[in-house]
């Protein structure tokens, strides 16, 4: 059963990266070990303390996102892309800004990034998803052992996760430490596995020590239940609802 499960996760992780420069101001290599990673550099900064015009970013998203992440933001199941819908906006701008600074290698997402025009259109992007209702349900692990992993990855995520991620998944606003409830499977495990091996330049030092000590099929049981948490409204002003069933 391991055995099947680590050759599934060989499947779908091959990594492809383009290598972009780090500006002056990072001062340190883009690898998730040695990652300063909330390096509060000039743009980011701005994109942060902006208001930002949600109709302004409705046009950026449409032109520029949402045929990827689709129009409702809810990204795709296959892990290919993160749904964005539900995400709190400090996390967005964050990466995004990120990407643009070279701190996060996205080889897919760098030229749309590198399109804004300066932080108040990545401060406007994320105002307008920040309004987008929050989609329910993810992309699962759907393995006939998906009962099994999904409690082994429970434990493991109550041991090691919910300091910072909260027992929800609905992590931390104001300390950049994104929502993993609802977020799909592959792409959660993609994003868990690229940290691990050093391939993700802008994830936080202490995840960065806790995931680098744990197998394929750890990983596998982390992602099955993060993404197994439920979507809920978490609170904030702009995401009034769930989005309705169709």
């Amino acid at each position: 059963m391991f055995k099947a499960l680590a050759v599934t996760v060989s499947l779908i992780l091959i990594p492809v990266f383009a290598v972009a420069a780090p500006p002056p101001q990072a001062g340190a290599a883009a690898t998730g070990r040695g990652s300063t990673w909330n390096l509060p550099y000039a743009e980011k900064q701005a994109a942060l303390t902006l208001m930002g015009h949600a109709e302004a970013g409705a046009e950026i998203y449409e032109a520029r996102c949402a045929a990827c992440h689709l129009p409702t933001g809810g990204g795709n199941p296959d892990g290919s892309t993160p749904r964005l819908a539900g995400q709190y906006t400090t996390v967005l701008i964050k990466q995004l800004a990120d990407i643009r600074a070279g701190l996060r290698e996205n080889p897919t997402m760098y030229p749309v990034a590198m399109s804004l025009a300066d932080a108040q259109a990545i401060a406007d992007l994320a105002a307008y998803i920040e309004t987008l209702c929050i989609p329910r349900g993810a992309g699962q692990y759907e393995a006939p052992d998906a009962a099994k992993q999904i409690a082994y990855g429970k434990a493991l995520f109550a041991e090691k996760c919910t300091l910072c991620h909260l027992p929800s998944g609905d992590g931390v606003k104001e300390k950049f430490y994104p929502v993993l409830a609802g977020q799909h499977y592959a792409y959660l495990l993609r994003q868990l596995v690229d940290i691990r091996d050093g391939r993700r330049g802008n994830a936080h030092p202490g995840m960065v020590k806790v995931v680098a000590k744990l197998n394929d099929v750890q990983l596998v049981a982390l992602a099955a239940y993060q993404a197994s948490l439920a979507t809920r409204v978490r609170g904030w002003t702009l995401h009034p609802r769930l989005c309705q069933p169709d």
